[in-house]
């Protein structure tokens, strides 16, 4: 056997897989990311619901979405080392199991306190489903051209949940009630998890480092390292959050935010202490050819559109007095959900193009979005001249700069680490999210207090512009740092001891002529 093969156990194994059952595996792993997805956007429309019904605060119920996602950043760094180190299949059927059962219950709570500690743990389950399945779906499709359609066909599924997921919370609140919104994942969830017990194979992520003894393994997750950047990245997200209703000049955002710095530097230099093998972010994975400027272009897509719809919502429903479904406008949001789905199925041509340009050409679909939305959008006859194509053009243009971001980013890391990649870029994309939200509210209240208030758009608009800057500034690190000399050659595995070994070995046998020299890794 050739030394330089892929070492999975049953390396194989899905190349074994019938069409179909792979279909099928691809659909599961599809509907999880959109119920994850659903999990926050559905809700936005059930919020005044949930306040009214609870007796929320605002603040309260802001801690609905931050909660989750404050869990959900943070513990992706965790699942990824899991799925990683241990089976992703159990990994998965786990989340998804406890994501069902969570939202079961949270559909049957009527208090404040447990239904935000429900949402907070629901973070963790969900945060145990995306690097998991991404692991799943690497394994499942190895071949280059069908993974690239099957990440793309899964961000797809997050695009159209992100999107839809406002129609169908809406829908809820006024046919049914709130309570749906958590039982319709759950509902999801659970003939999921069933469906895959049966349908993935169960060696299918095990590898050389499996058959370590479990004290092995134990090491290899690297607990001390995880845990502080877990608790930095809580910090980190908390003070942001925090910041932008707060003010950033709270001493408790401050010292926060000083805490989590800290910690991150901590965290990257303990991570120089450690054998490659135990790490969870071996320093070197910063080194694979275009990784950094890809896990950089990674904060953009969450931040860009979390920012818009954000900055939307509210005018629409404080400033136009629009209700709850004209603000979802499903005969608006359901055809950009299908524009940006159509986007995300673009992944096969990252197989004919290179990525750079692929992600270049969405990066200026984004810049031309944002220019429309600074210049126009503050009046309601602004929204067909300049909003809805602004949202059309953005649409497109994060997606395919989402899909392809992911994509390249999994062909420039080593595929024994895409669980840890899927949790990198999944925190990524959280990240950005969250310091979008944190920097376009402050941007947008900052400038309200000297230009005519909430009812003005010059706040809004001068949010867009600083938007613009960030996506220009993306544009830019692409064209300049993206190297296409990797473009469509097979992943670098220099992660795996014993490729090094066998690599060694190799090197050795071309230098003595060719002789008949047969190492112990080639007997075995």
């Amino acid at each position: 056997m050739s030394p330089l093969l892929p070492h999975s156990l049953d390396a194989g194994e899905p190349k074994r897989l019938s069409l179909t059952r792979k279909l099928v595996l691809l659909v599961m792993f599809c509907l999880t990311q959109f119920i994850d997805t659903l999990n926050i956007s559905a809700l936005i429309s059930a919020i005044p619901a949930l306040e009214a019904s609870m007796g929320m605060t605002e603040i309260q119920s802001t801690w609905v979405f931050s909660g989750f996602r404050l869990t959900f950043a943070s513990f992706l760094l965790i699942s990824g080392r899991l799925s990683d180190v241990y089976n992703p299949k159990t990994v998965f059927i786990g989340g998804v199991s406890t994501l069902g059962i969570l939202s079961l219950c949270a559909g049957f709570v009527y208090s404040t306190v447990p239904i935000l500690i429900l949402r907070a743990i629901t973070g963790i389950a969900s945060a145990m489903t995306i690097p998991s399945a991404l692991k799943l779906l690497v394994k499942v499709f190895p071949d280059p051209l069908e993974q690239a359609r099957a990440v793309g066909f899964f961000a797809g599924c997050g695009a159209v949940a992100n999107m839809g997921g406002l129609v169908v919370g809406a829908m809820f609140v006024q046919w049914a009630s709130y309570h749906w919104v958590f039982w319709f994942v759950a509902c999801v969830a659970f003939p999921v998890a069933l469906i895959c017990i049966f349908t993935i194979p169960s060696r299918i992520g095990e590898t050389t480092r499996s058959h370590k003894p479990k004290g092995a393994k134990w090491k290899s997750l690297d607990l001390v390292g995880v845990s502080i950047l877990t608790v930095a990245f809580i910090l980190l997200i908390f003070a942001v959050t925090s910041g932008s209703t707060d003010g950033w000049k709270s001493p408790v955002v401050l010292v926060l935010l000083i805490i989590s710095i800290i910690m991150l530097v901590v965290f990257f230099y303990w991570e120089t202490l450690l054998p490659a093998d135990r790490a969870a972010i071996p320093p070197r994975t910063w080194f694979y050819n275009n990784f950094s400027v890809l896990f950089a272009t990674a904060l953009l897509p969450s931040f860009w559109w979390s920012g818009v719809m954000f900055v939307f919502s509210i005018m629409w429903q404080n400033v136009f007095h629009w209700s709850v479904m004209s603000t979802a406008c499903p005969h608006v949001r359901l055809p950009l959900g299908i524009v940006a789905f159509a986007a995300s199925c673009t992944g096969s041509l990252s197989r004919i193009y290179s990525p750079k340009w692929i992600i270049l050409t969405g990066l200026s679909l984004c810049m031309i979005a944002t220019l429309l939305l600074a210049l126009g959008g503050g009046k309601p006859e602004n929204y067909w001249p300049y909003v809805f194509p602004a949202f059309v053009l953005g649409s497109a243009g994060v997606m395919v700069t989402f899909s392809h971001t992911n994509i390249a980013i999994f062909q420039a890391a080593p595929s024994s680490m895409s669980g840890t990649v899927g949790a990198m870029f999944n925190g990524a994309l959280q990240f950005g999210s969250a310091i979008g939200l944190a920097a376009i509210t402050s941007i947008e209240t900052s400038v309200e207090a000297t230009h005519g208030g909430s009812h003005e758009y010059a706040g809004r608009a001068a949010s867009f512009w600083f938007l613009l800057g960030i996506v220009a500034l993306q544009f830019i690190s692409i064209l300049i740092f993206y190297d296409r000399s990797t473009d469509h050659k097979p992943q670098p595995k220099y992660d795996d001891p014993m490729y090094s070994t066998s690599h060694s070995a190799m090197n050795c046998a071309e230098k003595l002529g060719g002789r008949n020299v047969t190492t112990a890794t080639e007997v075995n």
